[in-house]
This record gives structure tokens, sequence and C-alpha cells, in this order.
């Protein structure tokens, strides 16, 4: 039987310091995330980290949480409930789709179960990240790898690796950025930010960087943009690393003074809205835009489960799996 497991990085069970040490540990204790030696970071994080930053990032979780959880798991949801019926509709046939958090509940362990107790042989699995990075994705892949081992009877295994030129995602970001702008004029700069990597992380050889670009460029090209009408930034760095540049804050407080007042930002690298969209991005950035003399900002949601996205996303699973139907 086919089925379908949908990932993506994965959220605290609540807003709450003890959920969020709990979350925390898990995530920045993964190697794909953060590369220091063991004994080293063991220190730092256990002796530092989780001991002020829970606190923090409860506090900022509260801020966006809803009565169904946090954004993303409750995006999340809807979108692998949409999948599945429209993926169940262009095959014909009832397709198990269960959703999977890399990090968090419900874990890919736990759902790669699920799945395999309604007698899934073979597996496609989608990873929520447009762009391959290897502290994404190729985690993704480290946490199904570590699930499988504990089975006897392994199931095929496909994986999408990146759709950041795929065509129906593309279609559906630049549709989603002409309808936030409809009615208003269009800002003068169109922000695309990315979630930010080690800049170490690109010499290193992960393509991350350069499939942000060209994701951008696509959208660009679609929207008939002129090059001084858009920009690609990164956002949500992490320590005293240098991560991938231009920063998204520092570009923000800079524009009004080149006479740049009005921006729109989208975050293509999203698939759904979460803390670092809804609250860094829409609210955070948008007040150091606006303190440093800019007049209009406009944060353009992800595509969450819009109708245009859910299908790209089925339509990628299809063209994925084609030659395992029967």
């Amino acid at each position: 039987m086919l089925g379908i497991l949908v990932t993506n990085l994965g959220t605290p069970d609540a807003p709450t310091p003890k959920a969020l040490r709990r979350y925390l540990a898990e995530f920045l204790w993964d190697r794909r995330v953060v590369d220091v030696p063991r004994p080293l970071w063991w220190l730092i994080l256990n002796g530092f980290i989780l001991r002020t930053r829970p606190r923090r990032s409860a506090a900022s979780y509260r801020k966006v949480w809803t009565e169904e959880g946090s954004p993303l798991m409750a995006i999340s949801r809807r979108q692998t409930d949409k999948i599945r019926t429209e993926l169940s509709a262009r095959l014909r046939r009832e397709v198990p789709v269960v959703l999977g958090m890399r990090y968090g509940n419900p874990s890919i362990a736990k759902a790669l179960e699920e799945l395999h107790g309604q007698g899934v042989d073979r597996l496609l699995v989608l990873p929520l990240y447009p762009q391959y990075s290897g502290s994404t994705t190729a985690s993704t892949l480290d946490a199904i790898a570590a699930a499988v081992r504990r089975q006897r009877d392994v199931p095929g295994l496909r994986f999408i690796r990146d759709y950041h030129t795929d065509s129906g995602y593309l279609d559906a970001m630049a549709a989603s950025i002409l309808e936030a702008r409809e009615g208003r004029p269009a800002a003068q700069r169109l922000l695309f930010s990315f979630h930010g990597t080690p800049l170490r992380f690109r010499s290193e050889g992960d393509p991350y960087y350069q499939q942000c670009l060209t994701t951008a460029r696509g959208i660009a090209e679609r929207l008939a943009l002129k090059s001084a009408e858009w920009q690609v930034v990164f956002q949500s760095r992490f320590g005293r690393e240098e991560w991938l540049r231009p920063y998204a804050d520092e570009t923000l407080v800079r524009l009004p003074g080149e006479g740049i007042k009005s921006v729109d930002v989208v975050c293509p690298g999203f698939s759904a809205d979460c803390l670092e969209t809804l609250e860094e991005i829409a609210e955070e950035n948008r007040h150091l835009f606006l303190s440093a003399g800019g007049e209009s900002y406009h944060y353009i949601p992800a595509l969450n489960d819009r109708s245009d996205h859910i299908k790209a996303l089925a339509g990628l699973i299809e063209r994925n799996v084609c030659s395992w139907l029967d």
C-alpha cells in the first residue's frame, strides 16, 4: 500500500517555559542544526541556553498561540487533511497521508508507526521545505532512518528533496502576492525573506542559498518585477557566527534612508505561518522599518492551506508516485 508522510520542523506542545525547554533541547541538540563539538555544546546548551531562552521563547509563542495550538501545528494539520483529500481524488483511491514533525509531536517515528500499522509498504516523504538544506531536509531523512532502523520490514522509500523550482509552487506564490497587493499600490520593494543558515554551510556545499535565489527569481519573473523592485534577505539568525547575508532586520533599518519608504515582505521558504513569520517578520521587523522612517509595511502570509498550494503539493506527490501505482 502507498502512504505519504508529510513533515515540517515542529513546535512546542504549549507556550510555556517547560514545553519550550523540552522542544529546544531536542531541536538544538541535532548535529544538523548545531555542529559544535558535543562536549562543548552540551555545556553551552544546558548551562546557559536552556536556562534562559525557554522563558523568552514562551513569551513569544504566547503572542501567536491560538485555540488550535501553535499556528504551525494548526496549519500543518489542515494541509495534511487537504492533501489527503486532493490526492485521493486525483489517484481515485484512498491514500494514507500522515503528519510527522521533526521535533516535538507528533513525531516522525510516531507517524511512521501509524503508516506501518495501515499496511504501508511504499512510502513517499514530503518535507514541506521548498528549498533543500542540510539543517532541515537532511535532518528529516536522519530521523526517518533512525525510526525505520527498528523495523524488520522496511518500506520502499522515496524522498522529495526540494521543490524550489516547481511551477505549481511558484505560481501559487506569485498569485498570493498579487492578491495581497490587490486594491493598493504596490510597495517600492518586495523583500523575499528566507530563514538564514550559517554562512559556513554554504561553503561546505549546502545548496540552500542558491536555491533561495532561484526561487525568488522565479517568482519575480512571474510578477514581471524589475531588478530594483525586489530583493532577497535572510532572517532568524542565532548565535555569533556569521550567517547568510543580507540580514532582514539590518536591511529594513537601512532602506528608509535610501528612499525606500514602502515594502512588502513575503517568506517563500515557509510553507506555513509560524513564530518566525508571525512574530519576527510581521511584528518585530515591521516595528524596525517604521521606526527607521518607513511609512508602509505589509507582511504577505505564507501559502498555508490555500487551494492552489494544496493542488501544487498534491501534484508534486502524484508525479513522484506515478510509477508505484498499480
